[in-house]
């Protein structure tokens, strides 16, 4: 079965006035979209078509050597989206509760600590990339960046925030101004969704 473009689960002006509508429209609509025909295409014909998409950023050595990088740039896009769009939300903001924001104070000293990482490890990712919070089975915290539309789950790592950097993102609103961005995108964030991956 065909990957295909999950619907947001909120409205496009759902974010404003951090995210605006148009910015959010474009890059549902138009950039996630390209990733899913994408990748479909790269795919299309082969063995490898129907399998989840997990799977196949878990065993991109595993794929034919001509489709690695259509499938590592735009499943990897397929994925860092879904995944992006999942943790932000109407009315996010505020502070972690339960055993992510004991988590987040051992690890980081608190909140203020981990955004400033975060968002350190965004403004300092050369070019397109994201940042991530992401914990491994053990359940410890690393903040870390990647470039383009790599993933941590390629690397078997869980990610539990990740913020997309690329301008596209963020260009009509904050023009070349990634660091206020990044300061607002708090705003949106879906403290309870981060949690339940966490606690998975």
């Amino acid at each position: 079965m065909a990957h295909e473009l999950p619907p947001l689960p909120y409205d496009y002006d759902a974010l404003e006035p951090h995210i605006d509508a148009r910015t959010m429209e474009i890059h549902h609509s138009k950039h996630h979209q390209a990733y899913v025909t994408n990748l479909n295409a790269a795919l299309e014909g082969t063995d490898w078509a129907d399998r989840p998409l997990d799977d196949l950023l878990a065993s991109l050595d595993s794929l034919p050597e001509d489709k690695r990088m259509p499938v590592r740039n735009n499943g990897g896009g397929h994925w860092n989206h879904t995944f992006f769009w999942q943790i932000m939300g109407p009315g996010g903001g505020g502070d972690p509760s339960g055993e992510l924001a004991e988590a987040i104070q051992s690890t980081f000293g608190g909140v203020a600590a981990l955004k400033s990482q975060v968002n350190d490890a965004g403004v300092k990712r050369f070019g397109s990339g994201w940042t991530w919070l992401v914990h491994d089975s053990g359940g410890a915290l690393t903040v870390l960046s990647t470039p383009n539309q790599d993933s941590p789950v390629m690397e078997g790592q869980t990610p539990i925030i990740g913020i997309d950097v690329w301008e596209h993102a963020y260009y009509l609103k904050y023009q070349n101004r990634r660091p206020d961005y990044l300061e607002a995108w708090w705003n949106v964030i879906n403290w309870e969704a981060v949690g339940q991956r966490y606690s998975s």
